[in-house]
């Protein structure tokens, strides 16, 4: 399954990994980078569900993450809204930074690289 878009964001499942942690990661992931917008309202369980094609618990399990994150905020009657609360966000991105840098480091050690290699590489990278 990829490229599907909902509510502003844009999801690619890969049905061989656990559905929930995927919805999880990519609607994280679209908040850090401003994909949606704080304050945004996003799908209703059912809607994003039917959309991704998967079971509406994948989806609530994923969104009660996201609210005990602080990262959304559901409003009786109205539906789950980004949080307003930049810092939140700004927490998240850099803790998805963290996450993503240590996994780098990680990969990069297992093939054999050094810290003094990896920064060559990273500088290279800069030209």
């Amino acid at each position: 399954m990829n490229g599907i878009e909902a509510g502003g964001m844009q999801f690619d499942l890969d049905l061989s990994k656990p559905l929930y942690e995927q919805v999880l990661q990519q609607i994280r992931g679209s908040i850090a980078r401003g994909g949606i917008a704080l304050g945004e309202k996003i799908p209703s369980v059912r809607e994003l569900a039917q959309t991704l094609k998967i079971n509406p618990n994948t989806v609530m399990r994923a969104y009660q993450e996201l609210e005990r994150d602080g990262l959304t905020e559901t409003r009786r009657g109205q539906g789950t809204f980004i949080t307003t609360n930049n810092e939140v966000v700004q927490h998240i991105r850099n803790n998805l930074a963290a996450q993503a840098t240590k996994e780098f480091l990680e990969k990069m050690h297992s093939i054999g690289f050094t810290r003094i290699d990896i920064q060559r590489f990273l500088d290279e990278g800069d030209e």
